[in-house]
């Protein structure tokens, strides 16, 4: 069954934890018929950034228990997070970054994993988050 929903999805981490929960979250409501947008703000640019997406650290403040999950998620077979990404934009998701974060962060468009753009924040406000039936943020 398919539903028509659109839906925002906003991420403002660069903690790989967050990210994949908001990658899988973004690409089950997809694969349910939902229209999605994931915006990347704040250090969650550096999410989409082709070089450091794979330097990406579960809980990194508590080292750790930051190795351990992240040896559960490979033990568990999950998916990574580049594979989220290429199938969530491959099924028809959109990835926008923050114009202003990008420059802030010392990134430009080229840096941009395939497939992610830089946001229109007039375009994305009205026509993406405005119209959202839900409106995540992680």
């Amino acid at each position: 069954m398919s539903t028509s929903k659109n839906v925002s999805i906003m991420c403002f981490h660069d903690e790989l934890c967050q990210v994949f929960n908001a990658m899988m979250t973004a690409l089950n409501l997809l694969r349910q018929g939902a229209r999605v947008t994931v915006f990347f703000g704040s250090r969650g640019v550096n999410a989409i950034h082709r070089a450091k997406m794979p330097e990406l650290r579960c809980l990194p403040d508590m080292p750790e228990m930051g190795e351990a999950v992240m040896k559960r998620m490979d033990e568990l077979e999950l998916p990574l997070l580049g594979d989220l990404f290429f199938m969530l934009i491959a099924e028809g998701g959109e990835v926008l970054a923050c114009p202003l974060n990008i420059p802030l962060f010392g990134m430009s468009e080229r840096d941009l994993i395939d497939g992610a753009k830089i946001a229109d924040p007039a375009r994305y406000y009205k026509e993406v988050v405005m119209q959202a039936d839900m409106n995540l943020a992680f």
